[in-house]
């Protein structure tokens, strides 16, 4: 083969190489966008009870559940570790079921999860929303997208792939009526990478005229722009504001992805040698006034609700943090609450529970 024949196989390849990076970049850029703001979302109505009552014990718990695919030797490629995918679709089945069987433990009236796979590659194709609910058959539930990504190629040796993903509320009260809010999201190239962000809000009659609002939540983790974090929790504050002001109970759980502690450094003794974007100090004192964090009771030991993913969970040893928690309005009374330790035996998330009451 003489030197310009070489040439020209090597421009060809070289050629069809950059043809399929366009192609793909092409695919994944106008594969994007963003679900509406202010809409909708179905629910799939069996609770029996039909309205709440003031002045009665509610429990209710939030529960990232990290798509059934954080084992405690996990470890996640974006928080400095080396996976992308779970392990096999049995041990997705497996944690699902574990998540399961803690909230029955719990048995809340009421229980919100974030990161709830519908179909992704990351969790080998599991239906997670369909493996929940259908253990709870006298509650209420809704589910609402908040990650519908292409097939992303990334990382290039392992890809996280495709993902339909979601936050899953339930309810052993009949909700009227749910509706899905986005978050701001930074638009930058960034925005592939993050989580078409948003909360819900399911509207629940209760006794006396007025509604439990109900809020499930998760906010952004991997953004740098603070200002973006700031819009997000304020269109958050805003719409709890508004709902307060109409005489309505709200109660916002989830993952708020910031310190909810003075210092969960400190707290849990962590290497101060590392700063997250998720744990930034949560915003107490731009809460309306008639809003704050519901404070969980305190024990000899703390209990963190996540842990970083960089290395195989070792207590003592792992960097922890408290960043799940709930958001409660004066009308809400808080009897109690508190992370559950499970060791994040199922997910890179320990559940938090909180029993609370209506005031008349």
């Amino acid at each position: 083969m003489n030197l310009k024949k070489a040439l020209k196989i090597c421009l060809g390849i070289l050629t069809l190489f950059i043809a399929i990076i366009l192609a793909y970049v092409g695919y994944v850029y106008f594969s994007y966008s963003r679900i509406a703001d202010n809409l909708s979302v179905e629910t799939i109505q069996k609770a029996k009870v039909t309205q709440v009552s003031t002045n009665k014990e509610y429990k209710i718990t939030t529960f990232n559940i990290g798509y059934g695919s954080y084992t405690p030797d996990y470890t996640f490629f974006m928080d400095g570790g080396k996976q992308s995918k779970a392990v096999s679709k049995a041990s997705v089945v497996e944690n699902i079921s574990g998540v399961i069987d803690t909230t029955k433990m719990i048995d809340p009236d009421f229980a919100l999860f974030q990161e709830v796979d519908k179909k992704a590659t990351r969790s080998r194709g599991v239906d997670e929303v369909t493996q929940i609910t259908q253990q709870f058959n006298d509650y209420s539930s809704v589910f609402a997208t908040n990650y519908d990504s292409a097939f992303l190629m990334y990382p290039i040796l392992d890809p996280i792939g495709k993902s339909q993903s979601g936050i899953l509320t339930l309810s052993n009260s009949e909700i009227e009526e749910t509706t899905r809010y986005s978050l701001p999201i930074e638009t930058n190239f960034n925005k592939f990478f993050d989580l078409d962000r948003a909360f819900t809000v399911s509207k629940i009659p209760v006794e006396n005229g007025k509604y439990l609002m109900l809020y499930n939540v998760h906010l952004s983790a991997y953004i740098k722009d603070q200002k973006i974090q700031k819009e997000q929790v304020h269109k958050l504050f805003d719409h709890m504001k508004n709902e307060y002001k109409k005489g309505n109970y709200v109660v916002g759980g989830g993952d708020f992805n910031h310190d909810l502690l003075d210092s969960s450094t400190e707290t849990f003794k962590n290497d101060t040698k590392e700063e997250y974007t998720w744990l930034q100090p949560f915003p107490k004192k731009e809460l309306p006034k008639n809003l704050h964090v519901a404070t969980l009771n305190e024990t000899e030991t703390p209990v963190p609700s996540v842990r970083n993913l960089d290395k195989p969970y070792k207590k003592g040893e792992s960097f922890v943090a408290l960043i799940d928690g709930f958001i409660i309005s004066d009308n809400v009374e808080n009897i109690g609450g508190k992370v559950i330790d499970g060791a994040f035996k199922n997910s890179d998330h320990n559940p938090i529970q909180l029993t609370f009451k209506l005031n008349k």
